[in-house]
């Protein structure tokens, strides 16, 4: 039913309801009932066609303009997103390329093509570069709510971890879709990728295990792994500062954060309990 059909019917249902209720009153129940009872049942009959069909009809008219509202929501989101796109492609992803084109002239001219810390440089540019590109593409589609499963974004990282980054992830992830607010998971999913990046980084090796399970008073996730292990002042130390971000958002969200060695592994958690 369109929405101008269900506007005149609730306009008109009260009317039509009495018309046919005077009509059948004046040529068929005349003789059964008086004037005054007549006139006593007519609102009462109003009010119950009313409570029986207009409420339908309100019910109706109300969940589409939800739904037009949810549509004008979308669209505005997705005007947004293809407008931060843009804007990330014609700034960020192009100063990231042209810096990429100088870092290897650079690195020619001078002989750095074989030199360790030049080409850990150009990697960590070239990822930049990748995750700003995934970035912009990922801004032009706006995830329809329905089929949308941010679990599901867990497991596709995990996978191109295993693809890009030829690690080997083990991953055990314990946390329910609805258990986590939306802002929740744009924050916990930036620090499980902060943390998987300190291991490639630093922790000297390529394997790495991602863990999280709920508890009775709220859930527990872990980025674990065996590599060379923490310094006492890994927090405070260059190496430390993307730990020092995850350390951040955890105080932001009022999270627990902590890094620890237990049987010869290394352990970021984040802990969140109800209050």
């Amino acid at each position: 039913m369109k929405y101008k059909q269900i506007k005149w019917l609730i306009l008109f249902l009260p009317t039509i309801t009495i018309a046919i209720w005077e009509y059948i009153r004046h040529e068929l129940l005349l003789s059964y009932i008086s004037m005054e009872m007549g006139n006593f049942l007519s609102p009462i009959l109003v009010f119950i066609v009313t409570l029986v069909f207009l409420r339908h009809l309100f019910s109706i008219l109300e969940r589409i303009q939800e739904e037009l509202r949810l549509e004008k929501t979308r669209k505005a989101a997705l005007i947004e997103r293809e407008k931060l796109a843009r804007e990330l492609h014609d700034g960020i992803a192009q100063s990231l390329f042209l810096l990429s084109v100088k870092m290897n002239k650079f690195g020619r001219k001078n002989h750095l093509e074989h030199d360790a810390d030049f080409q850990r440089i150009k990697q960590t540019l070239q990822h930049v570069h990748e995750d700003t590109r995934q970035a912009i593409t990922n801004l032009k589609y706006l995830p329809h709510e329905d089929t949308f499963s941010w679990t599901e974004t867990i497991y596709q990282y995990v996978t191109e971890l295993k693809n890009h980054h030829l690690m080997d992830v083990q991953l055990d992830w314990g946390i329910r879709e609805n258990t986590l607010s939306s802002k929740e998971k744009v924050e916990l999913f930036a620090c499980i990728k902060e943390a998987v990046v300190n291991v490639i980084k630093h922790a000297k090796t390529n394997r790495v295990w991602i863990f999280s399970e709920e508890i009775d008073n709220g859930w527990i996730c872990q980025v674990k792994d065996q590599g060379i292990g923490f310094l006492n002042e890994t927090l405070q130390s260059s190496k430390g500062y993307g730990l020092q971000i995850i350390k951040d958002r955890a105080r932001d969200m009022e999270w627990e954060f902590s890094i620890k060695k237990a049987d010869n592994e290394n352990i970021i958690e984040l802990k969140k309990e109800s209050k």
